[in-house]
């Protein structure tokens, strides 16, 4: 069964268009191979406190979480489609033929700067993660975390402390980039593209000299393959699924769920409101205090804020078992 958290966006008809062939594969393996049709009854009401009384049964032993942009708003970081504010409305300074084109492969390997200055500005490292981070890194830490399937690419869920085994970064990520030559595809690091990001230099491979590419999904280039063969390992043992953030309009996500629950609010607000109906209040108090962390983290490198959090979460689950 799944829980929603739903994030209002406008609808984008280009996005829809997008990998059609790959869409009608997935929702027919979701509905015929992995059976998702056929799920028995498992909460006593469709209400969140049905949901919240489910996970503390100890039957709910798998929890995925599908995210999208809308948990990272309350970071200060734009969603794409919400009118005047989204990222697509703004981008008029770059004088783009149109706004999806900052995020298409042909146009970045012609004209590349444009991205790299919209990096600059949305960087991670930058922005702290926000409660819906955090709540997944409380799921995990509880043991009944099976994956979080991401549509971001602003790497908060890492720094909330979920490993690459957590995750599924269905759009990509900027934790590591390539170089684009396929003769070549020299690896670099976050720290690594930051430097160049931030000396306004357009990232070029030190071996060939070709651009280097964050590792995010452009239109016209294909889903990483982890996201295929990871959900067939992942859904046919999904207890419970975790909506938050999108509305479900952007593929690929757009095309794999029904919905049974919905919870109508901000995604920070859903999830805390989840944490108390279990019971779980002194951890997402802990959430504000790791979230304080950031307040005083200034001026480092990304890898240190990686270390700082994951010390804090180690600190917190020490505090909880005694």
């Amino acid at each position: 069964m799944s829980v929603f958290f739903p994030l209002q966006e406008q609808s984008d008809d280009s996005s829809e268009d997008e990998a059609s062939g790959e869409m009608d594969f997935l929702r027919n393996l979701f509905s015929s191979t992995l059976g998702l049709g056929s799920a028995e009854k498992v909460l006593d009401e469709l209400t969140l406190d049905g949901v919240a009384r489910y996970i503390n049964s100890g039957k709910c032993k798998n929890i995925i979480c599908m995210v999208g942009a809308g948990i990272s708003t309350s970071a200060g970081i734009p969603d794409f489609r919400s009118p005047g504010t989204g990222l697509y409305a703004n981008l008029q300074k770059y004088n783009l033929p149109y706004p999806e084109a900052i995020f298409q492969i042909d146009y970045f390997k012609k004209h590349p700067e444009p991205f790299f200055a919209l990096a600059k500005e949305l960087y991670p490292g930058q922005f702290k993660p926000t409660i819906c981070h955090y709540f997944m890194k409380m799921l995990k830490d509880k043991g009944v975390l099976r994956r979080c399937y991401t549509q971001n690419i602003d790497t908060l869920e890492r720094v909330a402390g979920l490993e690459g085994e957590d995750l599924i970064e269905a759009h990509g990520t900027f934790y590591t980039s390539h170089c684009v030559s396929f003769c070549c595809r020299k690896e670099y690091n976050l720290d690594w593209m930051k430097e160049k990001i931030f000396s306004d230099d357009i990232p070029k491979c030190d071996k060939c000299s070709s651009l280097v590419k964050p590792d995010i999904v452009f239109f016209g280039e294909n889903l990483p393959v982890r996201f295929f063969t990871s959900m067939k390992m992942d859904f046919p043992r999904c207890d419970l699924l975790i909506i938050m953030g999108t509305s479900l309009q952007v593929q690929p996500f757009a095309s794999l769920v029904g919905r049974d629950v919905a919870h109508i609010s901000t995604c920070d607000d859903g999830c805390l409101a989840l944490a108390d109906l279990l019971g779980w209040k002194v951890n997402h108090t802990h959430l504000s205090e790791i979230c304080c962390l950031f307040q005083f983290v200034d001026k480092v490198n990304s890898e240190e804020v990686f270390r700082s959090v994951r010390r804090k979460s180690q600190e917190l689950q020490h505090f909880e078992k005694k």
